[in-house]
C-alpha cells in the first residue's frame, strides 16, 4: 500500500481475498492500481495485515477490507470485501491510528483509548477471553491510562502508555515476542519487563527529548528509543492557514513556481482539498450525514485573502476547474461530500470563469446517486443560516446571468428562442434544491432571495413570440419566479388549453364557450347539474355564465358573481358543506354528508374557479393550500383554525415538570364530537398509552395529522379529484400556500386612491367637475360600501391576484349617440381589451392583462 501526497492510495500484491481493494478478485495485481473507491478521502493514515487492509481519515473515519474469517474489517460479519466499507461502528470514535495483525485489527482514538476486534484465539484482542470480535471493542483493562501507541504482530498486540512510561503486551508469547522466556497466551495487557528503562538511557544521554515508538512484526517486538521525532512522513497535502498569506505576499518567479507546485498539488486533487478547512478544537471528528466537519469561514477568508491576488486567483481556480469532471459520483462516506461544500465558496467570483465553473460543479451535484444527494441536501440544511444564504445566493447569480446570456442571443436573433440548454438550466436545479432544503428547515431564506430577475424578461419574450416552450421548461423550477410571474406562467397554461381545445375541434365546429346559465334561486343546483353533464373536455373552454332572467352579457364579470355568490351559499348552515369553527374558519366535516358527491361537485367548481381566474372567497385555513399542493400542515397551521386546542398541545410540549404531564392524565385519544362524543384512538391501542414527556411531540404529530388528515380523509380525497377536474391547467402547484390561497381568495385589503389612478374615462376628463364630485362622494363612503362598488363593477368585492396593482375600469356617458362619437369609443374600448356591451372584468383567459371593467 502507498498514499500519495495527493492524497491518492495505492496497493498492490495478493488479492485472494481483495485485500487490495480495487473491486476486483484477481490473484495478484503485479503493479501499483490506485484505490478508485477511496478517491476523495483525506486519507491519514494506512495499516496492511496478512490478507486484509484498513486505513484511517483525517477526520477519524475508518475504511477496511480484504478477508474477513475473524470479523478482522469490523463490519460485523465474516463476508471479505473487494472494495472500502465504512466502519460504522467507529463512527465519532475520534480514530487517529490503526494497525493489522494477521487477523485483528487495533485502532486508538485522539482519547487514548483502544479498541481491538477479529481473531483472539490467543488473547491477542485483549479481552480477557480467545473469542473472536467481529465488531470494535474497548479494551476495558485499558480505560483511563491514555495510550499513545499501538501496534499489532501476527498474534499479538503492543501499546505504549507514555504517562507510565511503560509498554503493555497481550496475546500469543510463544515465539519470545516478550523478549524472555516463552510464555503462554497473555489474553490481558500487561506491562513488559524491559531490560533497560528506555526513559532513563534517554536522560544518560542528554537528551533533551525523549520518544518511545514500538514495532510489532510477526512474531517480534521492538521498542525504540529516540532522540527526537523523525518527521519523514507529512501525511497528504493539505492546505496550511499560513500559506495562503505566503502564496499573496511572494510574487517573485522563483516564489511563484514553488507556489505554482503547491497549488496544483492540493487543488488537483479532491482528497486534498477535502482535507483543507477542517473546523478546529476536534469537531471535525464528529463528520456524520448532519455535521460536515468544514469552516467554512475559514474557506471564505482563504477565498478573501486569494481574490486580491488575481493570479494566484486563477490558478487555484484553473486547478479546480481541472477537477470537476472526475469528482467521485458514489462517494462512501460524508467527507467525500466536503468538496461540494467548499468549491462554491471558492469560485464565487463574478467573471466568466467562476461562472463556468459553478455550472461544471453544479453538473457534478447534480450526477450524484439519489441517496447521496440527500446526504448533501442533509448538509446543506445544517449550515449556518448567514452561509446557506450565501450559497443561494451564488446559485441564483450564476443561474441570472445563464437567462440573461440566453435572452441575449435570442432577441439577437442568434439561437432557437423556444429551448434552454441543458448547462443553462443545471443551476436552477441546485436552486430548486435549495429552495426545497429551505422549505424543510423553516424558510430560514426568505423566498425572494431564490427570484431570478431575467425570468420576467423570459416571460415577456414568451408571450411576444405566443411561445410556451422556455416558459414550461422554466416552469420546473418554480422557486425562480416571484408570485406576478407565476400567476402569468398559470394563466397562460389557462389560455393554451382552451386555444388547443378551439383548433383540435374546429372542423368540427365545436363551440369554444361553455354556456352556463343558473338560475339565482336554485344556483348550486343548476351549478350540480351542469357539472354532472360535462365531459371533461368541457372544462378546458371558456365559461359564459348567464343568469337567467336577466340581461347583460359575461366579460368575466358574472363569471366572478356566480363563483362568489356559490361560495357564500356553501358556506351557509344549510348546504350542509362545511363547517364554521369558532375561529371564523371553514373546514371539511369529519363525517361526510349523505350525498357522496357532495365535495367532487364542491372541488369541481373550485377548480374551475382557478383555471377562468374568479375569486372564490371560502374562508379556508392555510392548511387546505398546503394539503392542495401536497405538503404537510403543522401545529401552526392548527392554531390558526383551532387556536385553543393548537396552545394546550404547545403548552404540553414546553412543560418541563413531569408531574405536572401525569396530572393531566392524558391518553394517544382525541374525542370528536358528532352526534355524540366518541374518542377516537390516535394510534393502535392508544386508549392504554400515556402522554409522557418522552413521546409528547409523538402525541402532538398525530393529534395534527388526525385534524388535518385522518378525520377528513374521504371529503378531502373527493374534492382533491374534483379539483384537478375543474382546473385542467396543472402549473399552479408552482404557487406556494400562501400565494395559491390569494389566487383563490383574491386580496382583502385595497388601495381605494391607486383604483382612481387607474380610471380611464371616455367623454370625459379628470378634472371635470362631476367627477371631481364623484370621487369625493366616493371616499367618504364607509369600508363595506366601498366593497359594494367594487362588487358591482366585477361580481366580487375582492380584487382578483393579478389585478391588485393595475385594476382599472373606465367611466363612460351612456347618453352618448353622436356616432363619430360612438365610433371614437369603440375603437378606444378595442384597444384598451373591451368587450362590447359586456358587463365584468375582462379574465387573464380571453382578455389577459390588465383587467378592464366598463362602468
Amino acid at each position: 500500500m502507498a498514499l500519495t501526497r495527493g492524497g491518492e492510495l495505492f496497493t498492490w500484491g495478493q488479492n485472494a481475498h481483495g485485500q487490495l481493494g480495487v473491486g476486483s478478485q484477481t490473484t495478484c495485481i503485479p503493479k501499483p492500481h490506485l484505490v478508485e473507491r477511496l478517491k476523495g478521502i483525506s486519507l491519514a493514515q494506512i495499516a496492511a495485515g496478512r490478507a486484509h487492509s484498513a486505513v484511517v481519515s483525517l477526520s477519524g473515519a475508518v475504511y477496511s477490507w480484504g478477508k474477513n474469517d475473524f470479523g478482522q474489517l469490523g463490519l460485523g460479519d465474516t463476508e471479505d470485501r473487494s472494495c472500502p466499507s465504512y466502519i460504522g461502528a467507529l463512527e465519532h470514535w475520534k480514530t487517529v491510528f490503526i494497525s493489522c495483525g494477521a487477523d485483528h485489527t487495533a485502532v486508538l482514538s485522539k482519547e487514548g483509548l483502544v479498541c481491538t476486534f477479529g481473531a483472539g484465539g490467543a488473547g491477542q484482542l485483549g479481552h480477557n477471553s480467545t473469542r473472536n470480535e467481529l465488531v470494535p471493542r474497548v479494551v476495558a483493562e485499558l480505560w483511563g491510562a491514555r495510550v499513545s501507541q499501538v501496534a499489532c504482530g501476527r498474534q499479538h498486540t503492543l501499546v505504549y502508555v507514555p504517562s507510565l512510561d511503560k509498554v503493555y503486551f497481550f496475546g500469543s508469547g510463544e515465539e519470545g515476542q516478550l523478549g524472555d522466556e516463552r510464555k503462554p497466551n497473555q489474553l490481558i495487557p500487561l506491562p513488559i519487563d524491559l531490560p533497560v528503562n528506555p526513559g532513563k538511557s534517554c536522560q544518560e544521554n542528554n537528551t533533551s527529548q525523549k520518544v518511545i515508538e514500538i514495532i510489532a512484526g510477526g512474531n517480534q517486538s521492538i521498542v525504540l528509543c529516540k532522540e527526537n521525532q523523525n518527521s519523514y512522513l507529512n501525511g497528504i497535502a493539505t492546505l496550511k492557514g499560513e500559506e495562503a498569506d505566503a502564496w499573496v505576499s511572494n510574487s517573485s518567479l522563483q516564489d511563484w513556481n514553488s507556489i505554482r507546485k503547491n497549488i496544483k498539488l492540493i487543488f488537483s486533487s479532491e482528497a486534498c482539498i477535502n482535507g483543507s478547512f477542517l473546523e478546529k478544537r476536534d469537531k471535525h471528528f464528529k463528520t456524520s450525514k448532519e455535521v460536515s466537519g468544514v469552516d467554512v469561514s475559514e474557506v471564505k477568508r482563504f477565498y478573501e485573502k486569494i481574490s486580491m491576488q488575481p493570479k494566484v486567483f486563477q490558478e487555484v481556480q484553473r486547478e479546480v476547474e481541472k477537477l470537476l469532471p472526475s469528482l467521485s459520483s458514489s462517494p462512501i462516506s460524508p467527507e467525500n461530500f466536503r468538496v461540494y461544500l467548499i468549491l462554491p465558496f471558492l469560485l464565487q467570483g463574478e467573471d466568466d470563469s467562476s461562472y463556468h465553473s459553478l455550472r461544471l460543479l453544479a453538473q457534478a451535484i447534480m450526477k450524484l446517486q439519489p441517496k447521496d444527494l440527500q446526504t448533501l441536501e442533509c448538509l446543506w440544511s445544517n449550515l449556518e443560516t448567514a452561509f446557506f444564504k450565501e450559497l443561494v445566493t451564488i446559485y441564483q447569480r450564476v443561474s441570472e446571468k445563464n437567462l440573461i446570456d440566453f435572452f441575449l442571443e435570442v432577441t439577437e436573433s442568434l439561437r432557437d428562442p423556444f429551448s434552454l440548454h441543458p448547462h443553462e438550466t443545471v443551476t436552477l436545479q441546485i436552486l430548486q434544491i435549495l429552495y426545497q432544503v429551505n422549505s424543510r428547515t423553516g424558510f430560514r431564506v426568505q423566498a425572494n432571495n431564490f427570484y431570478v430577475p431575467a425570468v420576467k424578461e423570459i416571460v415577456a419574450l414568451c408571450w411576444s413570440f405566443n411561445k410556451e416552450t422556455s416558459l414550461w421548461m422554466l416552469s420546473k423550477y418554480p422557486c425562480i419566479f416571484d408570485m406576478q410571474d407565476k400567476v402569468i406562467v398559470h394563466y397562460t397554461e389557462c389560455k393554451t388549453l382552451a386555444s388547443t381545445f378551439r383548433d383540435r375541434h374546429l372542423t368540427a365546429l365545436v363551440q369554444k364557450h361553455w354556456d352556463f346559465p343558473v338560475r339565482r334561486w336554485c344556483l348550486l343546483e343548476d351549478i350540480w347539474t351542469h357539472l354532472n353533464d360535462a365531459s371533461t373536455q368541457q372544462f378546458s373552454k371558456i365559461l359564459k355564465v348567464s343568469f337567467v332572467g336577466e340581461a347583460g352579457q359575461d366579460g368575466g364579470g358574472l363569471t366572478q358573481e356566480l363563483f362568489s355568490v356559490a361560495a357564500r351559499t356553501l358556506c351557509q348552515p344549510g348546504t350542509g358543506a362545511f363547517c364554521r369553527l369558532a375561529s371564523g374558519l371553514a373546514w371539511f366535516p369529519s363525517q361526510v354528508p349523505s350525498c357522496e358527491d357532495t365535495f367532487h361537485r364542491v372541488g369541481t367548481l373550485f377548480g374551475m374557479a382557478l383555471y377562468h381566474a374568479s375569486v372564490v372567497p371560502v374562508p379556508f385555513p392555510r392548511a387546505l393550500y398546503k394539503k392542495l399542493l401536497g405538503l404537510a400542515p403543522t401545529l401552526q397551521d392548527l392554531e390558526e383554525l383551532m387556536p385553543v386546542a393548537a396552545r394546550s398541545l404547545q403548552g404540553i410540549l414546553d412543560e418541563e415538570c413531569d408531574q405536572i404531564l401525569e396530572s393531566l392524565d392524558m391518553d394517544f385519544t382525541i374525542m370528536e364530537e358528532g352526534g355524540s362524543t366518541v374518542a377516537i384512538e390516535l394510534k393502535k391501542n392508544g386508549a392504554n398509552i400515556p402522554v409522557t414527556r418522552d413521546n409528547r411531540k409523538e402525541f402532538v404529530d398525530l393529534y395534527v395529522n388526525y385534524v388535518f388528515n385522518e378525520s377528513i380523509r374521504k371529503p378531502f380525497e373527493d374534492f382533491m379529484q374534483g379539483f384537478l377536474r375543474g382546473c385542467p391547467a396543472r402549473k399552479w402547484k408552482m404557487f406556494l400556500p400562501a400565494e395559491l390561497q390569494i389566487v383563490l381568495q383574491g386580496h382583502t385589503k385595497f388601495d381605494w386612491h391607486l383604483l382612481e389612478e387607474n380610471v380611464i374615462y371616455i367623454q370625459y376628463k379628470k378634472i371635470d367637475q362631476i367627477i371631481g364630485n364623484f370621487w369625493t362622494v366616493f371616499h367618504k363612503l364607509p369600508e363595506e360600501k366601498k366593497k359594494m362598488f367594487l362588487a358591482f363593477l366585477s361580481g366580487s368585492d375582492r380584487i382578483p391576484c393579478y389585478a391588485l396593482d393595475c385594476f382599472r375600469f373606465s367611466i363612460a356617458d351612456p347618453q352618448v349617440e353622436n356616432p363619430d362619437e360612438m365610433a371614437k369609443r369603440e375603437r378606444i374600448q378595442k384597444s384598451l381589451l373591451l368587450p362590447e356591451q359586456h358587463r365584468g372584468i375582462s379574465g387573464p383567459i380571453e382578455g389577459f392583462f390588465p383587467p378592464t371593467t366598463a362602468f
